[in-house]
Parts: C-alpha cells; structure tokens; sequence
C-alpha cells in the first residue's frame, strides 16, 4: 500500500480519486491548495503526489512541482489537469518546466488512473 497525497482544488474530483485510489488499497489525503498540500507534505509523506495545475493561481501545480524537483524531492508526480480543454493546447510534461513523471488530462477514467499510479510507484525513486 503507497501513501498517495492529491492536491486539487475541485473537492469532487479529491473525492473522487480518493475514492478509487483507497479501493486499489492505497492510502490516500487530499488538499485543496498548494498551501495546504505543502502543509500536507511533511506530515503524509507519500509515495505519490498528485497535483492539479490550476488553483488558487493558475499555476500552483506547477509552481509546486518545481519547487519540489529544486529541493531535491524524487518521487513521482502525477499532473492531473483540465488545461488542455480550457486552452485548446496540449500540454505534457517537461523536465524544466513541468518536472513532472505524467501528465494526464481530466477526465481520466478509474482504470487509466489506478494504472498510472501502478506505474509511476513501480519505477518510484526514494
């Protein structure tokens, strides 16, 4: 069982991916700002954090991503994030401005997301 932290802002979707990553037997908390999930960070310690890209500011997943990979932090991050159908852009991920291990666009089906979690923790760093 992986300690998985998921920083959103939509308490729907927090609830939703707490739901059907607990149900894979995972352990899962949420936070609902960059502030709190930093908060969150040191007191979960997870395995895996998963990250929206919009929040309070428009760029706090990111934002946070990158001051994690700065201070050294290797587990994986997951980028979930509805920017592509607000932009009409793609988006993945990029080793210096988006240091994210995946980056998937919501919606995301149950099976893609417990999937992709299996995957990021089966390559995870310490």
């Amino acid at each position: 069982m992986a300690r998985i932290l998921i920083v959103d802002d939509d308490p729907d979707i927090v609830e939703a991916v707490q739901f059907f990553l607990q149900k894979a037997g995972h352990e899962v908390v949420g936070a609902s700002s960059r502030r709190d999930g930093e908060a969150m960070l040191a007191k979960v310690d997870p395995d895996l954090l998963i990250l929206d890209v919009m929040m309070e500011q428009p760029d706090d997943g990111i934002a946070m991503a990158q001051d994690l990979r700065r201070r050294g932090w290797k587990r994986p991050i997951l980028m979930l994030t509805s920017l592509g159908q607000v932009t009409g852009m793609e988006y993945d991920r990029d080793e210096g401005l988006v240091p994210v291990d995946d980056f998937q666009e919501k919606p995301i089906s149950p099976e893609d997301l417990v999937e992709r979690v299996n995957v990021l923790l089966g390559r995870k760093e310490g």
